[in-house]
């Protein structure tokens, strides 16, 4: 069994961000979580034709919040407090 990367500084943060298991995870939450937001706050807009470049930057900010808070869940579960491995 392969063991949970866990960090302690910035450059092993960004590995735990990008272990693969973390970021299927990660991917899957933004993309189910951001497609029910957008479909509530956007999709008309889109559908009806009134799609803006502010409201395409609000789509992709729908997708990358739910992205980010899942990373940082994962972040807080995996700090690791002292220097061992």
């Amino acid at each position: 069994m392969k063991s949970t990367p866990t960090w302690r500084t910035w450059r092993e943060l960004l590995r735990v961000c990008a272990h693969p298991t973390h970021l299927r995870k990660t991917v899957t939450i933004a993309l189910l979580v951001g497609t029910v937001l957008f479909a509530i706050n956007q999709l008309d807009v889109v559908l009806g034709g009134r799609a803006t470049g502010v409201v395409w930057f609000k789509v992709l900010l729908t997708y990358l919040v739910p992205f980010c808070v899942s990373n940082y869940g994962i972040l807080v579960a995996t700090y690791r407090e002292d220097s061992e491995s």
